[in-house]
């Protein structure tokens, strides 16, 4: 239990705490949990997001304004020192269709003219891990007209359970700087389900949703089929697989579940769900069932978004020094 509360205190103490002058500008910014991460670093936000549910839980949680609107090119946007954001995912997830640029979803135009427009010093964003491969041609070009806008543009695939997150959950970060970034150093420790839901995942909680014998039935038709070793519940020794928006608010094989003492199955609440991607407990989400489980399973995790955070901070104060003092920090020639 110790252990279990230290992660808790750890993802509690993820609070808006404004150090920094520069201001952040957060697009397709969901219900904040990138945003949350640099709050938590000391930064300001503004953000911009088109479903009023989580535009609600944004400006309810984060210190920073929520703009709820539709973002197109053109846009135009207030001054801020970086640019962070999620551009919709669906375009390259595994799960879709997988249209990339011709699929009217995809938010990368819009964030490439708001660099061009804003002019970060530096900016950042957020995707699934299958952009690196499937889609690896259209990210190459989404890089290479940021890097035509004066910036060093760097890409790489991290797993969120290596920084402090209790699940399994690759992306890529993109950062774009004129200095030097490097990426926060992964963690040999793993924080495990236990530790995130541990004191309520074996009970039965408010407002329980057990699986019916013929979901269990289906279920384990589905695993044997997959050749699964093991049932896809949740275990307490080991770190969650990804929590998606779909495994959370679908009844569906794939449902992220726990297993009770007595032996029921049920699939867990909006809280587990939340800190399994590291929300704090003070954290209210907006909006019904179904829209609070696709915000939480849509967000980036706060813990992995503040230390990254910590990390672009550097990058960012790096980028107010001189020409001279920023080559002599990187051992290059002056100037």
């Amino acid at each position: 239990m110790k252990k279990n509360m230290c992660y808790i205190d750890d993802i509690n103490n993820l609070k808006p705490k404004q150090s920094e002058p520069a201001v952040v500008l957060d697009l397709f910014a969901g219900c904040g949990g990138l945003s949350l991460g640099f709050e938590a670093a000391g930064f300001r936000t503004i953000g911009y997001e088109m479903v009023p549910a989580a535009a609600e839980t944004y400006r309810k949680n984060l210190g920073g304004e929520c703009y709820c609107q539709k973002l197109e090119v053109g846009q135009e946007y207030p001054h801020a020192d970086i640019i962070i954001g999620g551009p919709p995912c669906q375009p390259f997830s595994i799960r879709g269709k997988q249209k990339g640029m011709e699929d009217a979803r995809d938010g990368f135009p819009i964030f490439i003219d708001a660099v061009k427009r804003v002019q970060p010093k530096v900016f950042l964003f957020e995707n699934v891990r299958n952009m690196m491969f499937s889609h690896k041609w259209y990210l190459d070009l989404v890089m290479g007209e940021l890097r035509k806008l004066g910036y060093i543009v760097e890409a790489q695939c991290v797993n969120a359970v290596n920084y402090g997150v209790p699940q399994n959950r690759e992306r890529i970060i993109v950062v774009g700087h004129k200095a030097k970034f490097n990426y926060p150093e992964t963690e040999t420790t793993k924080v495990t389900v236990g530790d995130a839901i541990g004191d309520t995942m074996h009970d039965e909680v408010e407002n329980s949703k057990f699986l019916t014998p013929a979901q269990d039935a289906y279920i384990a038709k589905y695993e044997k089929a997959s050749s699964c070793v093991n049932p896809r519940d949740l275990y307490a020794d080991r770190p969650a697989r990804t929590i998606t928006c779909r495994n959370l608010a679908g009844a569906t094989s794939d449902m992220q579940r726990v297993r009770l003492r007595d032996g029921r199955r049920r699939r867990i609440n909006q809280r587990e769900a939340a800190r399994l991607q590291s929300f704090p407990d003070w954290f209210e989400f907006c909006g019904n069932e179904t829209q609070q489980f696709t915000q939480i399973g849509n967000a980036v995790p706060p813990m992995l978004a503040y230390k990254v955070a910590l990390q672009l901070k550097k990058t960012f104060h790096m980028e107010t020094l001189s020409p001279k003092a920023i080559a002599i920090h990187n051992n290059m020639p002056n100037p």
